[in-house]
């Protein structure tokens, strides 16, 4: 097979390192790829939005099928405009897409089938979302109904914070057009989990719940990022609660996507809070998760590709999944200032000196003149596998350390929630 891995992050390197390890694969490129992906695949110069040209280029490269990896090829139709043209792709059409998509339809879904989450409202005017925190109590969570790469979520502890961010996202359109309907929620306390199942729309397999972190600073503190790292299996979720999770939350939103007419193939991410009540469902993505899945497909040891081709054939239930009984930690290291501004173009030093069991998946590094740069926000996800979570976290930062660029951040906590427990 010839694969084409739509995408240039840290997802889309550890897709396309496990894609290269199954015996029916010959050839990887990836659209555009990074530094890090170019040394083991072929990089292809096509955006991961430009639709018709990759479309072009499956067909002139004979591609036999295709993974996507972010969320916005996958809302713009990019499944549909391939199998138009006779190509077969891995992932939800553009209706299916939705549920990533719209989080006011999300909401809506879940209502219909009476999927746990929290109670919400939603809003397509300021003045209304004003009113209605004036009638309730704080905490609110203050969602962007449409894409807004990870960032459009706003914890609110007060009622001041909570018109700033009305403010923010409807008026002052920090989220562009996303924030042109607001999603507004109960907060939900306990612990946050990630839960992937691939599907063909029917039938599903589930992998290692996970758990990442999404704030900047230990302790879960200071703004939201893409991920700052995560770990699986997280132990906060045991068979017993994630069969709870499987038959009260994965089942039925497959089922009512298909009753919708919008039969879901392809990754289901469930972003879950476990509350003293259950879990409920905090959001859907459409797609794999980053950094989730640079922690969990170290750990599947069924053939990847095998999964994602009984998802696009219809056959997921002939596919067992096979795990190794270890568990993963992924560190990102990040550029100094981000979420916010941050420079690029420092030199990456030490990559070589890092064990050969540790994996190294690039995100915002290009290479020049030879040399591997930074290029972006997070730049490397470093992951580690061990027996455990803390043998893993041990060997994971004695990784770490020995990589350095210029204004280079991480998180030292990676973890410490498993830990706890």
């Amino acid at each position: 097979m010839r694969v084409l891995v739509v995408g240039g992050g840290g997802r889309e390197h550890a897709l396309v390192w496990k894609i290269l390890q199954s015996s029916r694969v010959d050839k990887v490129f990836c659209a555009p790829g990074n530094g890090g992906i170019a040394q083991i695949a072929e990089c292809v110069d096509i955006g991961a939005t430009d639709v018709k040209g990759l479309a072009q280029f499956a067909k002139k490269k004979r591609i036999d099928s295709t993974v996507v990896g972010p969320e916005l090829p996958l809302t713009l139709g990019i499944v549909d405009r391939f199998r138009e043209k006779g190509l077969s792709i891995f992932g939800p059409d553009q209706k299916a897409a939705e549920i990533e998509g719209s989080k006011g339809f999300s909401k809506e879904l879940m209502a219909k089938y009476r999927i746990p989450t929290a109670e919400y409202r939603i809003f397509h005017d300021a003045e209304r979302a004003v009113e209605h925190i004036h009638k309730k109590e704080p905490p609110f969570v203050l969602k962007a109904d449409g894409l807004a790469a990870g960032k459009g979520v706003l914890i609110c502890k007060s009622r001041g914070e909570a018109f700033e961010g009305v403010e923010r996202i409807m008026k002052q359109k920090v989220f562009g057009e996303a924030g042109s309907r607001l999603v507004i929620e109960e907060f939900l306390a306990g612990e946050e989990v990630s839960v992937l199942a691939i599907t063909d729309g029917e039938d599903l397999v589930t992998l290692p719940a996970a758990q990442d972190h999404k704030a900047i600073f230990e302790g879960d503190k200071g703004p939201n990022t893409g991920g700052m790292g995560a770990y699986a299996p997280a132990p906060v979720v045991n068979a017993k609660l994630l069969e709870v999770i499987t038959k009260k939350i994965l089942v039925p939103t497959i089922q009512g996507m298909k009753a919708e007419g919008r039969p879901y193939r392809g990754v289901l991410y469930a972003g879950l809070m476990i509350t003293s009540g259950g879990p409920k469902v905090l959001e859907f993505n459409c797609r794999f998760g980053d950094p989730e899945v640079q922690a969990i497909l170290p750990l599947v040891e069924t053939d990847l590709v095998e999964l994602m081709m009984a998802s696009i054939e219809g056959r997921v239930r002939d596919v067992s999944l096979k795990l190794r009984d270890d568990a993963a930690v992924c560190v990102v290291m990040s550029s100094g200032g981000y979420p916010g501004s941050y420079e690029k173009g420092k030199i990456i030093h030490g990559l070589d000196e890092v064990d050969s069991d540790i994996l190294v998946f690039h995100a915002g590094t290009r290479l020049e003149k030879k040399k591997l740069i930074t290029s972006g926000g997070r730049v490397v996800g470093v992951t580690a596998v061990g027996r455990n979570i803390k043998s893993a976290i041990e060997k994971v930062y004695k990784a770490v350390g020995k990589i350095t660029f210029d204004g280079a951040y991480y998180r030292r906590d990676i973890g410490y929630r498993a830990l706890k427990r």
